[in-house]
């Protein structure tokens, strides 16, 4: 399965009110290890195209009258605490789940 289809079966469960615990711990392993490179874009470029840039990091923009752009990330410790505290939780070895986020293994 593609991202895209992942994503697009995501959205399904959350509208289904049906997110498992893999989806949790899935979505706290990006925001921990996410890039910010597209939440940097976004302050820098004049026009960035916004339906292109994943901003899933960004948690504040400011700009203020004399063009000072301010940019605020979420917490990636407490991202990685909560990861964590899933990993001990679930009883699952924290190497087979770092291969499963790789894709090496089936779900």
């Amino acid at each position: 399965m593609d991202r895209k289809e992942g994503e697009k079966a995501l959205r399904e469960r959350i509208r289904n009110g049906k997110v498992s615990r893999a989806d949790v711990t899935r979505r706290l392993a990006e925001l921990a290890f996410g890039k910010a490179n597209d939440c940097v874009r976004l302050a820098l470029e004049d026009d960035p195209k916004l339906g292109r840039l994943d901003l899933s990091l960004l948690s504040e923009v400011k700009r203020n009258d004399k063009g000072t752009v301010e940019i605020k990330l979420i917490d990636r410790l407490r991202a990685l605490e909560q990861l964590a505290a899933v990993a001990e939780e679930s009883g699952e070895d924290l190497e087979a789940f770092l291969r499963a986020l790789q894709g090496e293994e089936n779900q």
